[in-house]
């Protein structure tokens, strides 16, 4: 049996932060488990005593980030597995997101996770091991009508953490992209914000909640097991669905994308001049 993996993962409270760490604590393995309110780990703590390690963190909090993750490391000696899973979603056309909305979603989804990847670098070099997990979305390979700036924040993920990934290949540290579908967790109820409608995006929003209706949302409990897969894959994946939907949602896009491409190829050329 392998030794006990330690993890560092945000926003445990509840979804698949809290899943994923009860998955890791069951087979023996320990647990830095962050959340804003501490006082949802408590049940945790007392289950799973010195295996897991309980810490109030709001991730938009660069300092905290790295106090967060230096804490960690001196109390379990090591991390071998580091889940950027806080974050939420933004409801709202482009027009009706306010400033506010737009920055604060941002600074959680993209910024939230950066902090907390730069304060783990360090230790993961030094190891020469590691695996980054960060916990993307089907909407950070494809987009939809009324969550834009929440696919700005999860493409923004992607982006950073595809570079990441072949920055540190040859330093021993792995990066996963996890994209789940639609899935049974409050990520649309009370952890989501909204803003304020406008009457004009009506339609909009009627034809988007006839789509999501023909979508069979995944059970969360089943992406606990999955997780423990993935972490100990010898050569995981950069990027992987989760989700029996989500490769055929996103299918059509790529297609379009590379036949529209393709189509205005002619113009890409005469652009590039002689």
């Amino acid at each position: 049996m392998a030794d006990p993996k330690v993890w560092f993962i945000t926003g445990t409270s509840k979804g698949f932060g809290r899943i994923w760490a009860e998955a890791a604590l069951a087979r023996g393995d320990k647990v830095a488990a962050t959340a804003r309110d501490a006082s949802t780990l408590e049940p945790l703590a007392e289950r799973y005593g010195d295996n897991v390690l309980t810490l109030a963190l709001d991730v938009q909090d660069m300092d905290a980030d790295f106090a967060a993750v230096k804490q960690a490391h001196e109390a379990f000696g090591r991390l071998d597995v580091v889940v950027n899973n806080a974050g939420y979603g933004l409801f709202g056309t482009i027009e009706e997101v306010t400033p506010e909305q737009a920055r604060d979603q941002i600074e959680t989804n993209v910024f939230g996770a950066l902090w907390v990847t730069k304060a783990a670098l360090p230790i993961l070099r030094e190891q020469g091991s590691g695996h980054i997990i960060q916990v993307s979305s089907i909407g950070g390979v494809t987009a939809f009508p009324g969550i834009g700036l929440y696919h700005a924040s999860k493409w923004a993920l992607e982006g950073f953490s595809q570079s990441l990934a072949a920055e540190t290949a040859d330093l021993g540290i792995k990066v996963t992209l996890v994209e789940p579908q639609g899935y049974s967790t409050d990520w649309a109820g009370p952890s989501s914000v909204h803003a304020e409608q406008m009457a004009a995006y009506d339609g909009v929003r009627e034809k988007t909640a006839a789509r999501r209706g023909t979508t069979k949302r995944g059970d969360p409990e089943a992406s606990g097991p999955a997780i423990l897969k993935l972490v100990d894959a010898e050569e995981p994946p950069l990027r992987c669905f989760f989700g029996v939907n989500a490769f055929d949602l996103v299918r059509p896009d790529y297609e379009g994308r590379l036949a529209s491409w393709e189509e205005w190829d002619w113009l890409a050329r005469e652009a590039h001049g002689d």
